[in-house]
């Protein structure tokens, strides 16, 4: 072909030809090109950009040099670790009056009552009240250097953070109690801790605290009452040499007695957090100011450029301020100005205070993340909008894979906003952590949610996290990094053929957010904190590829079978729990049984459907004693573990079903809703040894 027709061809045409082109084309048509036209401007302009990562996500921790297989941050520059993240904040009293200051004087503490608003505190309003408390703790003989502790035994409300607050004035160190504990357990706090003053919020808490020391010679002195009481509960604290008086005329005689705060050093303690433990008394962890600035730090470092905390932040206080994880949660609201909001004390409610204070921060346990999960599913009750709703998750989670987390695609408009209103309409974070929570229930309520929704890893020993996950990485089934506080390894474990060269081990930690040790229990501290500082969790974790921590075993409750095969029972629990039927499952075996075990709670909400699609009816407790719906639940789990790769000594070989859930109230599951396994076993004795007694080897 020549030169030049190869031009005429490829030339563009003339203006002459584009008008007639146009004039030969209807309005309607017209339109509808201008309509398309206008419409992918707006899609380009207005696309939503993926979250900027932090660091490199195939990447997300590095190898310490020299340090036994160590990872640290892939954040940090060097091998320095956080410890604080403002100059003018290193300690929890610092905190605060840098919130005080950024904030202007903004609202900090509000409570509600039934079906009204939010009243609230302001910063300063609270500094007057905790001063004033505090100088009356001084006035009591309190100081940091004599009778240092106090005792705080409330539900979340402003006045617990008030006492809390109080202690950081003047140096102080605050004791937690709650009442899931028991009066054996509160008994032996108290007595550890030789604590003379407690704070309490109602007269059943400070009668529950009589009936501890009563009869007996004690170190209480002192209780205050945030609410009303009568004289009976006078008359019975002299009896026993103990002043009980209002929180009003505490703070009273405080303001009457000022003196000047006594601001804490980093290195000072700041807290001893009592973790419940599934076995013994309860162990004293003792935490410094820099220990909890340090891991608040290393959270506000991760979050620093996608998700920035200011004053214009609202956080919903309802999970357990005797815990470390709620507490973390605050003091990073408090040190940016932020407000905290109270729930009624009913968690019934909940939904109600979240719809009422529209909070932005929101933090969550598994427990429910799994109950919204299955709410949401629920009311997916035909093929048609079952269908739509995976069809939408599967969009959702399709941006999400890709760094898009937003609350406004077609799918959040069409499907997800009634989800998103459940929790307020305004949440941009969310954060879970405190057990683990399945891959499938985080994946979906990422996207359902539409906010950054972070998944951390801890425990009371490093303050409250020790690794996160990292903006922009929405993929589920792993924990994060390590935090830019502290360093992670993991280390042999030979008897469960775990080894720290192929990447697996026991999960150790060392950092400025570690504990100081046990209060006055330096057994247990030497059990937990080896001689190089590293705290060993108890838990088996492995590196993903890029370089991610992810839980897959625990080491402490590990047993043998009569043959000798080691079990976790924790991972079998995890795996059976996935079953639609099953709501809660408890693995038993011992060294003189071959075989394994089970007890089931059966999910009363969902078992009644999934029993039907089998041909089975009845209500709950007719289900859960018919034999053949235990059949179908062992040869469900047994399914999904054959699925998860449990090895056959690994699988139950019978079960028992039981109607009553697993809970704190029964003392079946610890308050952070760990399984109290030594009374698991002793409560379901007679089942258990009925099912071996059946069992044919």
């Amino acid at each position: 072909m020549q030169t030049q027709e190869l031009l005429k061809l490829l030339r563009l045409p003339e203006m002459g030809e584009v008008r007639d082109y146009l004039r030969s084309l209807s309005t309607n048509t017209i339109m509808g090109m201008g309509a398309f036209a206008a419409l992918t401007t707006y899609w380009y302009a207005t696309r939503p950009k993926a979250i900027k990562p932090p660091c490199d996500l195939q990447m997300q921790s590095l190898e310490v040099e020299g340090g036994e297989l160590a990872r640290k941050s892939a954040l940090l520059k060097g091998d320095k670790l956080v410890t604080h993240y403002y100059d003018d904040a290193q300690t929890l009293y610092e905190f605060f009056l840098r919130g005080l200051r950024v904030s202007n004087n903004g609202p900090c503490l509000g409570s509600r009552k039934p079906k009204q608003q939010y009243e609230w505190l302001s910063y300063s309003e609270v500094k007057e009240r905790a001063e004033a408390l505090g100088c009356f703790l001084l006035h009591k003989g309190h100081s940091k250097t004599n009778d240092q502790f106090i005792g705080v035994f409330a539900q979340n409300r402003p006045e617990w953070t008030i006492s809390e607050l109080a202690c950081y004035t003047y140096s102080l160190v605050c004791v937690p109690l709650y009442d899931t504990l028991g009066t054996e357990a509160i008994a032996y706090i108290v007595d550890k801790a030789t604590i003379s003053t407690v704070i309490c919020d109602v007269a059943e808490k400070a009668k529950m605290l009589l009936d501890c020391v009563s009869g007996r010679e004690h170190s209480v002195k002192t209780v205050i009452l945030m609410e009303e009481f009568d004289s009976d509960l006078v008359t019975r604290g002299q009896e026993n040499g103990i002043e009980i008086l209002s929180l009003s005329d505490a703070e009273a005689i405080g303001a009457a007695h000022r003196q000047q705060p006594v601001p804490p050093q980093p290195d000072d303690l700041a807290v001893i957090c009592f973790t419940s433990g599934t076995t013994g008394n309860p162990k004293g962890a003792m935490l410094t100011h820099k220990n909890v600035v340090a891991n608040c730090s290393a959270f506000i470092k991760i979050t620093e450029i996608s998700c920035p905390h200011s004053s214009s932040d609202v956080h919903l206080s309802y999970l357990p301020l005797a815990h470390m994880f709620e507490r973390v949660v605050q003091m990073v609201l408090f040190v940016h100005g932020g407000q905290i909001g109270y729930f009624q004390g009913d968690i019934r409610l909940l939904m109600d205070d979240l719809a009422t204070l529209r909070p932005t921060i929101f933090p969550v346990v598994p427990r429910l993340l799994n109950r919204m999960f299955d709410k949401i599913l629920g009311q997916a009750n035909t093929p048609l909008k079952r269908w739509l709703l995976e069809f939408a998750a599967r969009r959702k989670e399709a941006e999400m894979m890709s760094g898009i987390m937003r609350q406004d695609s077609i799918w959040d408009k069409l499907i997800f906003k009634k989800v998103q209103a459940t929790v307020g309409g305004r949440v941009r974070l969310m954060l879970t952590g405190a057990a683990p929570v399945s891959a499938t229930v985080l994946t979906f309520l990422r996207g359902a949610l539409g906010c950054q929704f972070y998944e951390g890893y801890g425990q009371t020993e490093c303050t409250a996290g020790c690794t996160i996950t990292l903006p922009g990485d929405w993929t589920a089934g792993h924990v994060g990094p390590p935090l830019p506080c502290n360093y992670v390894k993991l280390v042999d474990v030979a008897e469960m053929n775990y080894f720290a060269a192929n990447g697996e081990g026991e999960v150790c930690v060392k950092g400025p957010n570690i504990f100081h040790g046990y209060l006055k229990d330096p057994e247990k501290t030497a059990e937990t904190i080896d001689k190089d500082g590293w705290v060993h969790t108890g838990d088996i974790g492995r590196w993903l590829p890029n370089g991610t921590l992810k839980i897959v075993d625990r080491k402490k409750h590990i047993f043998k079978l009569a043959q000798g095969e080691y079990i976790a029972p924790e991972k079998i629990e995890n795996i059976y729990i996935r079953s639609e039927a099953v709501a809660q499952a408890f693995v038993h075996g011992d060294s003189l049984q071959a075989c394994l075990v089970a007890i089931i709670v059966p999910d009363p909400d969902f078992l009644p459907a999934w029993a039907k699609k089998r041909g089975l009816e009845g209500t709950y407790e007719e289900l859960c004693n018919n034999m053949e719906v235990k059949n179908a639940i062992l040869e469900d789990i047994v399914r999904l573990g054959k699925e998860g790769g449990l090895k056959s000594f690994e699988q139950v070989k019978d079960i028992a079903l039981d109607t009553e859930m697993f809970s704190v109230q029964n003392s079946l599951l610890t308050p952070t809703f760990k399984a109290k396994r030594a009374e698991l076993r002793n409560h379901f004795r007679k089942q258990i040894d009925l099912l071996y007694s059946n069992i044919k080897m």
